[in-house]
């Protein structure tokens, strides 16, 4: 017998129907640097006029607010908070905490309960793009978001080139086959470092694993993105490095990843 849909699947249902393509940014293992390429990946399709929409779905580390300078502000009703002229929606479950010391201390049960709620009762309105940001790993939430969300474009995987990195992103590729999501490409974060001031470049973590990876396991390979600190500091002073004026091989390579994903997704 079919399990009946509850009120909240069918809330769910009626809101992730109205947004035309759904992106998940995942990555095996943590500090990879996967929120900053899910907000500056929102961002940047804001910027070129999509109605887009973010949720951070990292509920024991939800860092998209602070990223996007609304770290501390709080959410009476399901609204979304809405930036650049209302063409990005935000949602962060850090808007409903008493205080951003306030750590979340739930089982299973209860983070499926909140990401549906994300999904559901949130007034995401009609999108053109959803971009959900995953905890590390493949554990409840990236799994309750694979069966909620619906008909998704695809899983962005974000690495670093070290050995570790690599490993446990090829269990996200894995991951995202088993559960029937799409795989639209992976992400080389932390690949090298150039001098600012010589030009060398100084591959501090090496650099080709996130490629050779991508390569073996026959998905696509979509761009490295270089060490560079104005990326960290663009993240902690709320704007993402995608909006900076800035023109050097770190801007070049999250520009082009936004690009790609656009084309790979309005085919």
């Amino acid at each position: 017998m079919q399990k009946q849909m509850s009120e909240l699947d069918l809330r769910v249902k009626s809101n992730m129907e109205k947004i035309k393509h759904k992106i998940v940014v995942m990555s095996g293992k943590g500090g990879v640097g996967k929120s900053t390429v899910s907000t500056n990946i929102a961002y940047g399709l804001a910027l070129k006029g999509y109605k887009v929409g973010i949720v951070d779905a990292d509920l024991h580390g939800p860092n998209v607010a602070l990223m996007l300078g609304q770290e501390g502000k709080k959410l009476p009703t399901f609204e979304p908070i809405s930036l650049l002229d209302g063409n990005l929606k935000v949602v962060s479950l850090s808007f409903f905490l008493g205080s951003s010391d306030d750590p979340i201390i739930w089982r299973g049960p209860a983070k499926i309960g909140a990401i549906n709620q994300l999904l559901g009762d949130v007034i995401w309105g009609e999108l053109d793009y959803l971009v959900v940001d995953l905890p590390p790993g493949t554990g409840d939430e990236p799994l309750t978001i694979a069966q909620s969300i619906g008909k998704a474009d695809g899983s962005v995987i974000v690495t670093t080139p070290q050995d570790v990195a690599i490993l446990d992103s090829r269990k996200s590729v894995k991951f995202s086959r088993l559960v029937n999501l799409p795989i639209l490409g992976v992400v080389e974060n932390m690949s090298g470092f150039v001098c600012p001031h010589c030009g060398e470049r100084i591959d501090i973590f090496k650099t080709g694993g996130g490629e050779k990876a991508a390569n073996e396991l026959g998905v696509e390979f979509l761009g490295k993105i270089p060490m560079n600190p104005s990326i960290v500091n663009a993240g902690d002073s709320g704007k993402p490095y995608i909006a900076s004026e800035e023109k050097n091989a770190a801007h070049d390579a999250i520009n082009d990843i936004i690009n790609k994903l656009v084309e790979k997704t309005q085919k």
